[in-house]
């Protein structure tokens, strides 16, 4: 729909908490029990926010309008932010175009809150019948979630990007509204080189990675460049599906992996490698996986996508307490779910864990669960595909980010759901020492002396 003239021009009003209507609840709230005139309405309040939110100064704003005219003005915000999910998100309980989804996943600890959620009854309490289908590995997601056999699913954090632009499968438009975890991954080695804990010496090494558009890659990638090796010289990195690393590295297949838990874990379990470096030492509270959907789907079916949406982050967050990760980890350790040794999983989720080299560790940062989508750290992965020669062409850094991490809906929904948001979209990291600023991804990327030749 389009706006009217007064809802363009009335640029004091102030842009606040409260419903249009005037009483003291949100627009959600109103828009639960309102008629198809009152959504409209909450529409119309939700596309002025947007546009005083991209253009704060009203001379700025008004300029604007008269030169391009209303509703191009609305094309462009469109092009860029999913109104259908905003909508939908501000609707809340709005009827509900499907209640039976399919939901790919593959049996990591990263998965934990997309999974718990259904035994915890996070999908049921939303009115949704979901299907988790284990997958074994992240190129099988992808596809049936491009071919629509899969209605969301778990992916690689950088995967939503990469399908976007079109690495790796036809691009398609997709939307990732939630992170799942950060932190839980880990470079693991054979037993048989707990002498060579100096990563310069691993040269002509091989390395098993999950996926070319993973976090596990880009840290992997990253981690060896600073300690002076090239991975594309240097050593192998080889695409392996996660549940086969262990007996590959038993065999001797490779030398380690770098690769979510619990498979780190099960490599000291069954007596077949250590943990050499944990990738929070790395980057500490980086992201790993998320929850995405395409961008079809979410048109399709806004207010399904709305309801799954709270489902996974009250899931999300639920995991992230302590006292409730020894249940969560006996909910998701069956054979339907994660199909692991409950003592694998308790070391991973509460952080006491035996590294393999004869000590135990207390770290209970080891993994955590965090939702909201900072677009910062989809620059980083931006600027990594960058380095290592996956996008040769120019890159809309910003606009990719924003196109696909959606934070503004992450904050909006977190704060309805009673849980802190924080206030801003992105924010400075820190990846082993060094600050990476997402406003200067360029300069970022010329800083680095060892980086794909051409």
């Amino acid at each position: 729909m389009s706006l009217s003239r007064d809802a363009l021009d009335e640029h004091d009003r102030p842009l606040a908490m409260r419903c249009g209507c005037g009483l003291p609840h949100t627009v959600g709230e109103h828009l639960a029990a309102a008629d198809a005139s009152e959504v409209a309405h909450g529409e119309a309040l939700m596309q002025e926010t947007l546009l005083k939110a991209l253009l704060p100064q009203a001379p700025l704003r008004r300029a604007f309008l008269r030169a391009v005219g209303r509703n191009t003005a609305l094309a462009a915000i469109a092009g860029v932010f999913p109104l259908a999910s905003l909508q939908a998100m501000a609707q809340d309980k709005g009827k509900l175009e499907k209640t039976e989804l399919k939901i790919g996943f593959l049996p990591i600890t990263c998965a934990t809150p997309l999974v718990a959620a259904d035994p915890l009854g996070f999908y049921e309490k939303e009115g949704l019948k979901v299907a988790l289908n284990r997958t074994a590995g992240w190129a099988v997601v992808r596809d049936k979630t491009l071919a629509g056999e899969f209605d969301a699913a778990h992916m690689l954090s950088p995967m939503p990007l990469a399908i976007t632009m079109g690495l790796g499968a036809s691009a398609a438009p997709m939307v990732m509204p939630a992170i799942e975890n950060v932190n839980g991954n880990a470079i693991t080695l054979h037993v048989k080189h707990k002498d060579k804990r100096d990563p310069k010496l691993w040269k002509g090494m091989r390395f098993a990675i999950p996926f070319d558009y993973s976090m596990h890659n880009f840290l992997l990638r990253y981690y060896l460049a600073e300690h002076g090796l090239n991975p594309d010289t240097d050593v192998q990195l080889r695409v392996m599906a996660p549940p086969d690393m262990v007996a590959n590295l038993r065999a001797e297949n490779i030398d380690g992996f770098i690769v979510a838990e619990p498979f780190n874990q099960r490599a000291v379990f069954d007596g077949v490698g250590f943990i050499h470096t944990l990738t929070s030492e790395i980057w500490d509270n980086h992201p790993c996986c998320a929850f995405a959907a395409t961008r079809g789907f979410v048109d399709a079916h806004p207010n399904t996508f709305a309801a799954l949406f709270r489902a996974i982050v009250r899931s999300t967050l639920h995991c992230s307490k302590m006292e409730n990760r020894q249940d969560v980890a006996k909910a998701i350790a069956g054979p339907n779910y994660l199909n692991q040794p409950l003592t694998v999983l308790e070391q991973v989720l509460l952080g006491r864990f035996a590294d393999g080299l004869g000590a135990v560790r207390n770290e209970p940062n080891r993994i955590n669960f965090d939702p909201f989508p900072w677009q910062s750290m989809a620059v980083w992965m931006l600027t990594q595909m960058k380095r290592w020669g996956y996008v040769k062409q120019d890159i809309q850094y910003t606009q990719l980010a924003e196109q696909v991490f959606l934070a503004t809906d992450a904050r909006r929904r977190m704060s309805e759901l009673g849980f802190t948001a924080p206030a801003a979209n992105s924010r400075t990291h820190v990846i082993m020492g060094k600050a990476f600023d997402p406003a200067q991804p360029e300069a970022y990327l010329k800083s680095f002396p060892i980086a794909a030749r051409g």
